[in-house]
């Protein structure tokens, strides 16, 4: 996407007083952009990592760490593949449609989002902690009493800043459809 053309597309059109001009838009849309390709890779890493620990660790054998395994990299990659689907939706609405028209689309979008925010990701962020558990007692095996407790610990306050992470996430976006919805 070029920002000259962009701007020369929105600058063309009616313009409502109501609406921000392109410059504002495109600076909003590349930092949202930019934080989901942070979030995407961020995720996709920790999908590689789990993927060479399982790969390294997992037998021929179904149990409980397949299965946590399992869970912890499904739910990550189920929420890569729906960043990646939002994230380029939304690029190629911006494109196709007039500042009304896309205007219109964001809050449907964000609305979608927050469905997604306060439904899917919780879903996901559930079953890696279910998966994370699962691993513990195989961990409690293969460890010393001392790094089973780091385990543990690190493993609670890594859930408890995604968390944090989420939920701020999931204010700004209910924020920007407050003000998209001009209340």
């Amino acid at each position: 996407m070029k920002n000259d053309q962009l701007s020369q597309i929105w600058n063309s059109q009616q313009y409502n007083s109501n609406i921000e001009g392109p410059d504002q838009i495109i600076k909003k849309a590349k930092k949202q952009r930019n934080s989901q390709f942070i979030s995407i890779a961020v995720m996709s890493v920790t999908v590689i990592i789990l993927l060479i620990y399982a790969g390294y660790f997992i037998g021929n054998n179904w149990n409980s760490f397949t299965l946590g395994m399992i869970l912890m990299i499904s739910s990550l990659a189920f929420r890569i593949i729906l960043e990646f689907i939002s994230l380029y939706r939304k690029e190629s609405q911006l494109i196709s449609l007039d500042n009304r028209s896309y205007r219109k689309y964001l809050k449907k979008y964000y609305k979608i989002r927050l469905k997604v925010n306060y439904i899917i990701t919780p879903i996901c962020f559930a079953i890696y902690i279910i998966g994370f558990t699962l691993l513990l007692p195989y961990f409690k095996q293969m460890f010393s009493n001392g790094f089973y407790t780091y385990i543990i610990i690190s493993g609670i306050v890594s859930f408890i800043v995604i968390a944090v992470i989420i939920i701020k996430s999931i204010l700004k976006e209910h924020h920007f459809l407050t003000q998209l919805n001009g209340k």
